[in-house]
């Protein structure tokens, strides 16, 4: 059982080690002054001139789409290791899979009733 510990010690120590070496390892090797160049600190944007602040109001419909995305994506998350291994886990898996996308296509249902998916 010590064993264990001590490894598991030895393993965050290196870890440790290693972290601090990086840092001092950048702290050595970094170019001292300023920089050369003051168009390494100007703002990128595809290769353009920004236009106007980056501090802009987005409407929240522009984040309830994107949380309906992630939803569905974390479906997709769930329905590729159970499509694989459907073989091994039989009917009542199969009666849950659909049990669970019926209950995501009523909250699609919904969400499409309630206009969240319409873009302005």
């Amino acid at each position: 059982m010590h064993d264990t510990w001590i490894a598991a010690l030895v393993f965050f120590a290196v870890a440790a080690l290693f972290a601090w070496g990086i840092m001092l390892a950048w702290a050595l090797l970094r170019v001292r002054g300023r920089r050369a160049d003051p168009a390494r600190d100007a703002t990128y944007e595809c290769g353009e001139e920004p236009d106007g602040s980056a501090w802009i109001r987005f409407h929240p419909r522009y984040y309830v789409v994107a949380l309906i995305f992630v939803l569905f994506d974390v479906e997709t998350i769930f329905l590729l290791p159970w499509a694989l291994n459907l073989d091994d886990f039989g009917l009542v898996a199969l009666v849950e899979m659909c049990l669970f996308l019926g209950i995501l296509l009523l909250g699609w249902l919904y969400a499409l009733k309630k206009g969240a998916l319409r873009w302005q």
